[in-house]
C-alpha cells in the first residue's frame, strides 16, 4: 500500500490553491517588446511587465535561469523562453501566502503546463518560423490575434470536463459500438487520401486512425481544441491550416473538418487534395449516412464518456482514468443515483466535482505519482517534474501506488498500475476503509467493458 494522506494535511486538494486570476504576457525574448496579454480583466501595468522581463534578463546575464517565484501576497509568477525568441510569463494572483511548499508545486505545475500549451498553440496556428524569425513585429502582433480564442480557452478553462490541457492526454469518449465507428473513420481518411483521421463527440476523441494516435499527445490535445473552436463557430465544414508543434512545426497541413450531427465532427489532416467541397459532396454523405443511428448513440453517451455497458458504483462522484501507455483519458461526473442512500451532507455540485478532480490530480502528480512525458519534453520540464516528487522518493524505497485524501467536501482516492492511473472522488459517507475497493472495482468495471 502506498502512502496515505489524511484530510487535516494543509496540502489537501481543496486547499491547494484558491480561485485566482491568471494573466498571460507574451514578449519578444531579445528586446522584451510586448506582443500580447490575455487573461485577467485588469491588465498588468507596462512598468510591471517591464520589471518581470528585466529581472529574468538580469538573471540570464548572471548565468541564472529564473523559472518561477512566489510573491509576498501568495501569487506566483512563471517564466518560460521558447526557441530563444518568445518569452511567456504567467502571473497568478491567488491569495495563498504561507500555505506551504506543496501548494506552490501544484500551482507551478499548472502554470508551467499553461505556458507550454500556449506556445504549442501559437506554433500550431502560425508556424514556428513566423514566431522565431519575425522581422515585422506589428504584423506578428496582428497575426497572433488568430490564436486568442484558443489561448483564452486554455486560460479560462471554459469546458470543465476537458482535462487534456493539464494531463497532456487525449480526452476520449468511449462509443457504445466502437468497431463500426473505427472502420468508418479509417475508410473516410483513406478516401480523403490521408492517414490521419479523427471523430470527435462532444469535443472528445471517439475514434481515430492509427497514425492519428501516433501524433504527440500534446498535438492531439490541441487539435481537439482547434476542432472544438471550429465547431463552436457554427460552420458545417471548414478547411483550416495547422502546423504540428513537434511533428511539422514549419510546414502546414490542411485540417478538413465536417459536422456530421450537432456535437459530432470528423476531421482529416491532408495535403493539397481533396478539396473541401469535393470531400463534403462525395465522401461525407456516402460514408457517414449509414452510421447516423450509431452516431446518435454516441451522442447519447454525453458527458458521461462511458457506454451504458460500464456500471459505475453509485458512490463515485467523479473519476479520471488515464491510460499511461497510449496517453488517453476518460473522465466523468456521473449523474447522482437515486439508489444511493440519502447523504447527511450535500455532495459538491457538478462544477465543484470537476474542480476537485483537477486539484486532486495535481496533488497526486506533484507529490507521489510520476507522469511519462511525451517525446520532445525538454530537460527543463523533466527536471521540474523530478523536483516535484524527489522529496518523497528520497524518503522511501518504492514507487507510490495508492493515496487518499479526506477533506470537508469529499473523499478522494488514487491508484496507479503499470498501465493506468485512476483518480476517484466519493462522498463523505463512503467508509474510508472501502476507498481502495471502490477504486479497484471502478477500474475493473471500465476495463472489462471497454478494454480501455
Amino acid at each position: 500500500m502506498g502512502p496515505r494522506c489524511c484530510g487535516n494535511d494543509e496540502s489537501c486538494p481543496s486547499m491547494m490553491f484558491q480561485e485566482g486570476s491568471i494573466q498571460l504576457v507574451c514578449l519578444t525574448a531579445s528586446s522584451g517588446v510586448p506582443l500580447f496579454t490575455r487573461g485577467a480583466s485588469r491588465q498588468l501595468p507596462f512598468s510591471i511587465i517591464g520589471s518581470l522581463n528585466g529581472v529574468h534578463m538580469f538573471g540570464s546575464g548572471q548565468g541564472v535561469l529564473l523559472s518561477s517565484c512566489e510573491t509576498e501576497g501568495g501569487g506566483r509568477v512563471v517564466w518560460r523562453v521558447f526557441q530563444d525568441s518568445v518569452m511567456l510569463i504567467a502571473v497568478n494572483a491567488s491569495q495563498q501566502a504561507g500555505q506551504g511548499v506543496d501548494i506552490s508545486k501544484g500551482e507551478r505545475l499548472h502554470l508551467q503546463r499553461l505556458l507550454e500549451n500556449v506556445w504549442n498553440c501559437m506554433v500550431m496556428v502560425l508556424g514556428q518560423d513566423e514566431l522565431v524569425n519575425a522581422n515585422n513585429l506589428e504584423r506578428l502582433k496582428r497575426d497572433l490575434r488568430s490564436c486568442f480564442s484558443l489561448v483564452d480557452e486554455l486560460l479560462e478553462e471554459r469546458r470543465p470536463g476537458i482535462l487534456g490541457h493539464l494531463t497532456h492526454c487525449a480526452d476520449c469518449l468511449l462509443p457504445p459500438q466502437p468497431v463500426p465507428v473505427q472502420e468508418a473513420v479509417q475508410s473516410f481518411a483513406k478516401a480523403a487520401d490521408s492517414e490521419f483521421g479523427c471523430l470527435l463527440i462532444h469535443g472528445r476523441v471517439a475514434a481515430a486512425t492509427e497514425m492519428w494516435w501516433r501524433l504527440a499527445p500534446q498535438e492531439i490535445v490541441l487539435l481537439s481544441a482547434v476542432m472544438r473552436a471550429l465547431s463552436d463557430s457554427g460552420a458545417a465544414s471548414c478547411d483550416y491550416p495547422v502546423f504540428l508543434p513537434q511533428g511539422s512545426p514549419t510546414v502546414a497541413h490542411r485540417l478538413l473538418r465536417f459536422q456530421l450531427l450537432p456535437g459530432a465532427d470528423v476531421c482529416v489532416l491532408c495535403g493539397p487534395t481533396p478539396s473541401l467541397h469535393g470531400a463534403e459532396t462525395t465522401l461525407v454523405g456516402r460514408l457517414w449516412s449509414p452510421l447516423v443511428d450509431i452516431l446518435r448513440d454516441c451522442l447519447a453517451v454525453g458527458e458521461r464518456c462511458l457506454p451504458s455497458s460500464v456500471t459505475l458504483r453509485p458512490d463515485v462522484l467523479a473519476l479520471l482514468l488515464i491510460n499511461r501507455e497510449n496517453h488517453r483519458s476518460v473522465s466523468c461526473v456521473p449523474t447522482p443515483s437515486c439508489a444511493y442512500p440519502q447523504r447527511d451532507s450535500p455532495s459538491p455540485s457538478e462544477a465543484r466535482c470537476w474542480e476537485l478532480l483537477k486539484l486532486f490530480y495535481i496533488f497526486c502528480m506533484t507529490r507521489y505519482f510520476k507522469q511519462e512525458e511525451a517525446e520532445g519534453t525538454t530537460e527543463e520540464e523533466g527536471g521540474t517534474h523530478q523536483g516535484n516528487t524527489e522529496d518523497f522518493v528520497n524518503g522511501f524505497s518504492h514507487q507510490p501506488l495508492k493515496c487518499y485524501v479526506v477533506t470537508d467536501e469529499c473523499k478522494s482516492f488514487a491508484l496507479q498500475t503499470p498501465q493506468h492511473q485512476l483518480f476517484v472522488l466519493t462522498p463523505l459517507t463512503a467508509p474510508t476503509f472501502a476507498l481502495n475497493t471502490i477504486a479497484a472495482q471502478t477500474l475493473s468495471s471500465i476495463i472489462a467493458a471497454t478494454g480501455f
